[in-house]
C-alpha cells in the first residue's frame, strides 16, 4: 500500500481506536463477562428508571378524567407492584431453565413453536427500540425541568445522549457496566434518601406539599372501570426492562443462572419498593402531572425545598434522575444486538447481526437500533407521553410467551419441583396475558395502533428472510455435485483498453502470465477517449479490436462478451487495468467512473470474471516476475468450488486455497470439510483472533509480494443477488475490494455465483 493509502488507512483506524478502544480477541471473552455487581446496572437499568416515570404515567390518565382520582394511584400501583414480583419470580425459574441468550424468544421457540417465539421477537424488538426512546426522553425531561431553558433543545439533546450511549456500548459489556454502576448506584440511593425523608415527614404530621406548575388538563367525569384500566395500563411501564436479564445470562460470570437469579431477584426488590414509595409520596403531597415538569421533580422539590439546608439534594436527585433514565436505555443496547444475533443464527434475521465486533459485542445491533430510536425521537419530538402510548405492549406480550413456554418447559422436565415451577409461572403468563388484553384495548386508539401493526409485519420479514436463506443454502448444497463434476475449465481472457499507461501495461503482464498469447484486447472509442491502437504493439503484440464507439463503454463490451461461450467450465476473464492518481475512494468511484461502470455491469453476467489491476501512479513502476493465485474460501460450498475451478483454469504453478479462521472449531470443520470433498489443492489457514479477515488476508499476501518480484492474484466468489436480497448477505466481497484496491501487485478476481 502507498504511503498516502497506509497514512489515510491508519488515520482511520486511530480516530476509530480513541472511540472504540482497542480489538478484543475471541480467547478474551472471557474477561468481559459481568459480576452481579456489575451486572445490576447494565440490565436493570430500565426497571429501575422507570420509578422516575410510571407513576407520573397512571395519573396522567386519572387526572385527566376527574379532579378527585388522584389518590386512586396508590391501589393501582400496589396491584403493579403485586404483578411485578409475579413476573420477577417467573423469570427467576426462567434464567435458572435457560443459560443462553434470548429469552422469550428461546423459551417459546424450545417449547411452543415457530409462530410464538417469533412473535415474541417482534415484540421484544419493538419493545427495546421504544425503551431507547422513552428512556432518553424521559432523561431530558429530567433536565429541563432543573434547567428550563433547556427544554427548546431537548429533540438535540435527546440524540446526543443517542450517540453517546452508542459509543459507550460499542466500547464493550464491562466497560459499559463500569461507567453505568456509579450514576445507578447514585440513583437508588438517592431514590432511597428521597423515599425515607419524605416518608418520615408524612409520618411526623408535616407531610409537604408539591408545587404544580402548567398543570395538566383536569377533567370533570366520573372515574369509570375504563380509566382504572387504562392508568393500571400506563403505569404498567414499571414491569420494562425485567426480562433484560433472562435475555443475557450468557454474558454473567459462572455460576451464570444463579448469579443472574439473584441479580433479578435485587433488582425487583429495588424497583417495587422505591415504586410504590414514590407513588405514596404523589398522594401524599398532592403532586400531579405537569406539561413542564416532571413529578418526581415536583416530589423532590416538596421534599427538599429550596429554603431548607437539603436544598442541594433536589438535585442530586434531579441529576441521578437524568442519569439514570439516560442510562436505562442500556438494557435495550444489550438485549436487542443479543436477540438479533440468536434469530440471525436462526437464519431469520440478516446474517450480519451475529457478527462480533472488535470489542466482542454485537456492533451490527448497537447501531440499529441506536438508529431506529434516533428516528423516533425525531418524529415524536422527544415527547415522553406520546412515546409512553405506543409502549408496554411488546414486552407484556413476551412475558406471556415466555412464561406459558415455561409452563410446557416444566411440564416436560423431571424436575422434582416441577409442579410448584409449573404453577408459578402459569401464574405469570395468566396475569401478563390479561394484562396484555388490557394495554392494547387501553391504548389502541392512542397510538399503540402502531406497535401492533408493527410486530406482525416484523413477523412477515422474518419469514422471507429465513425463507431466502434456506433456498440459498439449498442451492448451494444441490449445485455443489454440479460444479464438482465439471470437466477442467477453459478460460478466454479479454483485456479492456482505455488508454497506454502503467495499468495497462500492468494488466498485459497479467493477461499473459495466465493466457500466454492467446488472449484479447478491446477498446471503446468515444467521448474523447484517445485511441491507445498506435502504441500497442509495445505492450504484449496483441492487436486491439475496436467495439462500436459509445458514451457507455460497459454496453459494447458486455455486447462482445455476450458473444463469446461462457458457461459452468467456460470462463471469460475481463482484465480491467485502472490508473490512479492517489489512493482514494473518491478516486476509485469518481475519477474512474467509466472502468467502475464496466466492472458493476460485468458483474451480474454469470460465467464472467472481472479481474481489477489498479496501479497508483509512479507507485510500483518495476513489472513482477512471477505470479501466485490464492483462492479465498468462506466455506466448501458450490461459489467456493467454481471459483477453485477457476482458478484452475489460469494454469498458474503457485495455486493454493486461503481461508482465515476465527475460532480453531471453525477452522477444524473447514479442514474436514475440504478432505471430504477430496480437492487437490493445497490449503492455507490463518488465524483471525480478531474477526477480522483483512488482517491475516494483508499479512499472508504481503508475505508473497514482498520480494518484489511477486505478484498475487486474489479469486474471489462472490453471491451475486439482485435487490433486496443481496442486503441479507455480509458485505466481504465489498471489503475484500476495498483492502485490496491499492495493494501493490495484488490483483482481485471475483468470481460470480448467480442465485437468482
Amino acid at each position: 500500500m502507498t504511503e498516502l493509502g497506509e497514512r489515510g488507512l491508519s488515520g482511520a483506524v486511530s480516530v476509530k481506536r480513541a472511540l472504540i478502544g482497542r480489538p478484543r480477541a475471541s480467547g478474551e471473552m472471557r474477561d468481559t463477562l459481568l459480576s452481579k455487581k456489575l451486572a445490576l446496572p447494565v440490565f436493570a437499568s430500565d426497571p429501575l428508571s422507570s420509578v422516575a416515570y410510571a407513576t407520573e404515567s397512571a395519573l396522567v390518565v386519572l387526572v385527566a378524567a376527574s379532579a378527585g382520582a388522584a389518590h386512586l394511584v396508590l391501589p393501582i400501583s400496589a396491584a403493579i407492584a403485586a404483578l411485578l414480583g409475579i413476573v420477577v419470580l417467573s423469570y427467576r425459574q426462567t434464567v435458572r431453565a435457560y443459560e443462553t441468550s434470548g429469552g422469550a424468544y428461546v423459551v417459546a421457540r424450545d417449547n411452543l413453536g415457530r409462530f410464538p417465539s417469533l412473535l415474541a421477537a417482534a415484540a421484544l424488538l419493538v419493545d427495546y427500540v421504544l425503551t431507547v426512546a422513552v428512556s432518553v426522553a424521559a432523561g431530558v425531561l429530567a433536565l429541563t425541568s432543573a434547567v428550563p431553558s433547556l427544554e427548546a433543545h431537548k429533540v438535540a439533546l435527546s440524540l446526543v445522549c443517542v450517540v453517546l450511549l452508542t459509543l459507550v456500548n460499542l466500547r464493550g459489556v464491562r466497560e459499559s457496566g463500569l461507567l453505568f454502576a456509579v450514576p445507578t448506584y447514585a440513583f437508588v440511593a438517592a431514590m432511597y434518601v428521597l423515599v425515607v425523608v419524605g416518608v418520615g415527614k408524612c409520618a411526623t404530621g408535616s407531610c409537604p406539599q408539591a408545587h404544580v406548575t402548567d398543570p395538566t388538563t383536569v377533567g370533570v367525569g366520573a372515574v369509570t372501570l375504563l380509566v382504572v384500566l387504562r392508568a393500571f395500563a400506563s403505569g404498567a411501564s414499571a414491569l420494562t426492562g425485567v426480562e433484560a436479564i433472562s435475555n443475557g445470562v450468557s454474558a454473567f460470570k459462572p455460576p451464570k443462572s444463579k448469579n443472574a437469579a439473584r441479580t433479578l431477584g435485587v433488582m425487583g426488590l429495588i424497583a417495587i419498593s422505591l415504586f410504590l414509595g414514590v407513588s405514596y409520596l404523589a398522594v401524599k403531597t398532592d403532586a400531579r402531572p405537569s406539561e413542564s415538569v416532571s413529578l418526581l421533580s415536583e416530589i423532590a422539590r416538596a421534599v427538599f425545598p429550596s429554603s431548607s439546608a437539603s436544598s442541594f439534594l433536589y438535585f442530586v436527585v434531579q441529576g441521578t434522575t437524568l442519569a439514570i433514565l439516560v442510562l436505562a436505555a442500556n438494557t435495550s443496547y444489550q438485549g436487542f444486538p443479543r436477540l438479533a444475533a440468536v434469530l440471525a443464527s436462526d437464519r431469520f434475521f440478516p446474517r450480519q447481526f451475529v457478527n462480533l465486533g472488535d470489542r466482542l459485542v454485537y456492533s451490527n445491533g448497537i447501531i440499529v437500533l441506536a438508529a431506529v430510536a434516533t428516528l423516533l425521537i425525531w418524529v415524536f419530538h422527544a415527547d415522553v407521553i406520546s412515546l409512553i402510548h405506543l409502549y408496554v405492549i411488546g414486552v407484556f406480550t413476551a412475558f406471556t410467551l415466555s412464561q406459558a413456554g415455561m409452563v410446557r418447559y416444566w411440564r416436560r422436565s423431571s424436575d422434582p419441583g416441577r409442579n410448584r415451577r409449573s404453577l408459578i409461572n402459569g401464574i405469570g403468563a395468566a396475569v401478563t396475558g390479561l394484562v396484555t388484553l388490557v394495554v392494547i384495548q387501553t391504548k389502541f386508539t392512542q397510538g399503540a395502533w402502531m406497535v401492533t401493526v408493527a410486530v406482525p409485519v416484523l413477523i412477515l420479514l422474518f419469514l422471507l428472510v429465513n425463507r431466502h436463506y434456506r433456498g440459498v443454502a439449498r442451492r448451494l448444497r444441490a449445485r455443489s455435485g454440479a460444479v464438482k463434476s465439471v470437466a477442467r475449465a477453459t478460460n478466454r481472457v479479454v483485456v479492456y483498453v482505455e488508454s497506454l499507461d502503467e495499468a495497462t501495461e500492468r494488466a498485459a503482464w497479467y493477461a499473459r502470465q495466465i493466457a500466454g498469447g492467446d488472449y484479447t484486447a478491446v477498446y471503446v472509442p468515444g467521448n474523447g477517449r484517445p485511441d491507445p491502437r498506435g502504441g500497442w504493439w509495445d505492450l504484449g503484440r496483441v492487436p486491439v479490436e475496436t467495439l462500436p464507439e459509445s458514451d457507455k463503454p460497459a454496453e459494447p463490451l458486455l455486447d462482445y462478451v455476450w458473444g463469446l461461450p461462457h458457461s459452468e467450465s467456460e470462463f471469460v476473464t475481463v482484465v480491467v487495468p485502472e490508473l490512479f492518481d492517489d489512493p482514494s475512494l473518491r478516486e476509485a468511484v469518481l475519477r474512474r467512473r467509466s472502468t467502475f461502470a464496466v466492472k458493476l455491469r460485468l458483474r451480474s453476467e454469470p460465467g464472467v470474471v472481472v479481474t481489477d489491476v489498479p496501479v497508483v501512479a509512479g507507485a510500483d513502476s518495476a513489472p513482477p516476475e512471477r505470479l501466485a493465485v490464492r483462492v479465498l474460501l468462506s466455506g466448501v460450498q458450490a461459489a467456493s468450488l467454481r471459483a477453485v475451478n477457476y482458478a484452475r483454469s489460469l494454469d498458474v504453478e503457485d495455486t493454493r486455497a486461503f481461508f482465515a479462521a476465527f475460532e480453531e472449531a471453525e477452522a477444524d470443520r473447514l479442514q474436514i470439510d475440504w478432505r471430504r470433498a477430496d480437492l487437490d489443492l493445497p490449503l492455507d489457514i490463518a488465524e483471525a483472533p480478531y474477526r477480522d479477515l483483512g488482517e491475516p488476508l494483508l499479512a499472508h499476501l504481503r508475505m508473497l509480494t514482498g520480494d518484489g518480484e511477486t505478484a498475487v492474484s486474489v479469486v474471489m466468489p462472490e453471491l451475486v443477488f439482485s435487490g433486496w436480497q443481496s442486503l441479507l448477505h455480509n458485505q466481504r466481497a465489498l471489503y475484500l475490494k476495498r483492502l485490496l484496491l491499492f495493494e501493490p501487485r495484488v490483483f482481485l478476481s471475483s468470481v460470480p455465483f448467480h442465485l437468482r
